[in-house]
């Protein structure tokens, strides 16, 4: 098994495409890369904190491969939006990969280098070293599988598994 953890924006995007990507065996919403010990949705929310929403993902190498866990993160936002998706703005909603080694930092500045191809601005999702991850509260966990006719889930959410649908057809449940 093998873990990382990504914020691109809203946690609720990136939670339900990797849900429904074959070979993630779990995923948990939460904050990282902040100074206030034990946040909350609230607290983060104020952007005062320095945390970014984010997700744990889980994937068993064997089923799905690093590459597509990470494709689905670059073409699952805009990593070219510095602080910003879409109606969220703030550092809260940062682009960021946390690195828990330097091999891992210089894999996730390969993988940076390698989508600036496909996209005409920089790229500005961050490389943070690994801090404390806080799982979010619950209600924030599966969000999408749980409110599907809530009105983000239908106009943001919905879009975006669908798009990881037709990118990563073969990948997907």
């Amino acid at each position: 098994m093998r873990t990382l953890t990504l914020a691109a924006g809203c946690f609720w995007c990136l939670d339900a495409v990797y849900r429904n990507t074959v070979g993630v065996m779990d995923v948990e919403s939460g904050y990282i890369g902040g100074t206030l010990p034990d946040p909350d949705y609230r607290a983060v929310c104020t952007g005062a904190t320095g945390h970014a929403e984010a997700v744990r993902v889980t994937f068993d190498e064997e089923q799905v491969p690093e590459d597509v866990i990470l494709g689905e993160f670059f073409t699952g936002h805009d990593p070219t939006s510095l602080n910003r998706q879409g109606n969220d703005v703030g550092t809260q909603y940062r682009s960021a990969m946390f690195y828990v080694d330097e091999a891992q930092r210089e894999h996730f500045q390969a993988a940076i280098d390698t989508w600036q191809e496909l996209y005409e601005r920089p790229i500005v999702t961050s490389l943070e070293p690994m801090s404390t991850f806080y799982p979010a509260e619950e209600y924030h966990q599966d969000f999408y599988n749980r409110n599907p006719f809530n009105g983000y889930c239908t106009f943001i959410i919905d879009p975006k598994v669908a798009h990881a649908r037709r990118q990563w057809a073969d990948w997907m449940r």
